[in-house]
């Protein structure tokens, strides 16, 4: 069996490995497709070497069926068509027993932690299985985990129907934050510096801002008569985007952090203090976020064809990262049967 693999050093190869069978409690699938996103590339860059065992079989956006089940496993079958929430969690930590799984103190993120989906077979915990719907093609159903990393977002927000939101960041998980925003009801604007980008979030009919030519402030203040926005959601990871983000809002309003910070960023606390902010943290997602993404998907609620660049086989995986990297691709999806 063939898997991409991160060796370190901003390198990744295709290797063989052993094909084992599934433990007890756990299940195989045969991964149709991968996607990969941001926390990838992090990864990738040597940003989180110090929770990624080399080699690592990296990935943990996928589709796939069942290949093979383990002693114990009910109610799964071999070909039905899954994903996996890859959150494996203690259970016995303050932010378990608090209820807060899905942000556990000694969490393995599947893909990250313990080996990923970038590889042709893939045995996980039964208890990680999403089912999806016959009718959802698998192609698309590889994006139910981003997909429902907005859905978490825009509930961390308590976005409300009516209500005006300002994404900051226009790529993968910004795109999909506008559409779960604005598919609760809200009216949604994106801050974007690429041109290409910006060109494609226009065609999914979203209001999209140049930063670097249009005053934000001032649009926002025309746009919601002089309030400001309800929710701002900083997706961009780039620290001016975090310092002038507070300046959006309106009184009381919110602002999600989404992106990933590897560093502190300064933060305009002065303004937090006038406007009485709320400043909330929203990480990964619960099941019921990846429920409300497949349903989402399988609705036709999520622009899927128009968001999938390209999909290409597992030995071109090295190439789909700089691709990936560079801007030139919003979601690339690795075929994993394709030279598996």
């Amino acid at each position: 069996m063939h898997a991409a693999t991160y060796i370190g050093n901003s390198t990744v190869e295709i290797i063989t490995t052993d094909q084992h069978a599934p433990g007890a409690g756990e299940v195989q699938i045969e991964v149709a497709y991968t996607g990969i996103c941001g926390t990838d590339l992090h990864i990738l860059h040597g940003s989180m070497d110090a929770r990624v065992a080399l080699p690592a079989v990296i990935g943990h956006e996928m589709s796939g069926r069942i290949s093979a089940v383990g002693e114990g496993v009910q109610d799964w079958k071999v070909g039905d068509s899954v994903t996996v929430m890859p959150l494996d969690w203690c259970g016995k930590c303050p932010a378990c027993q608090a209820g807060n799984q899905h942000i556990c103190q000694n969490l393995n993120f599947i893909g990250i932690d313990s080996p990923g989906s970038l590889q042709g077979r893939w045995n996980v915990p039964a208890h990680v299985l999403v089912r999806l719907p016959e009718s959802l093609r698998l192609d698309h159903a590889a994006l139910v985990e981003p997909v429902a990393v907005s859905v978490h977002d825009v509930r961390r927000a308590d976005l409300r129907p009516g209500e005006k939101a300002v994404v900051i960041g226009g790529g993968p998980i910004g795109v999909l934050i506008a559409t779960t925003a604005r598919h609760m009801g809200a009216e949604v604007v994106v801050i974007e510096l690429d041109a290409s980008r910006r060109q494609m979030i226009q065609n999914l009919g979203f209001e999209v801002l140049d930063p670097s030519t249009q005053d934000q402030v001032e649009w926002v203040e025309q746009w919601t008569g002089g309030a400001g926005a309800d929710v701002v959601f900083e997706v961009s990871g780039a620290a001016p985007a975090v310092l002038g983000a507070t300046a959006l809002a309106k009184v009381r309003g919110r602002l999600v952090i989404v992106a990933i910070h590897p560093q502190p960023r300064p933060l305009d606390l002065q303004r937090v203090f006038w406007r009485e902010l709320s400043i909330v943290g929203a990480r990964v997602y619960e099941r019921a976020d990846f429920e409300t993404a497949v349903d989402m998907l399988a609705a036709g609620a999520v622009p899927a064809e128009q968001l999938i660049t390209a999909i290409v086989p597992l030995a071109e995986t090295a190439d789909a990262f700089e691709k990936l990297g560079s801007g030139q691709a919003m979601k690339i999806l690795i075929d994993c049967q394709a030279g598996a």
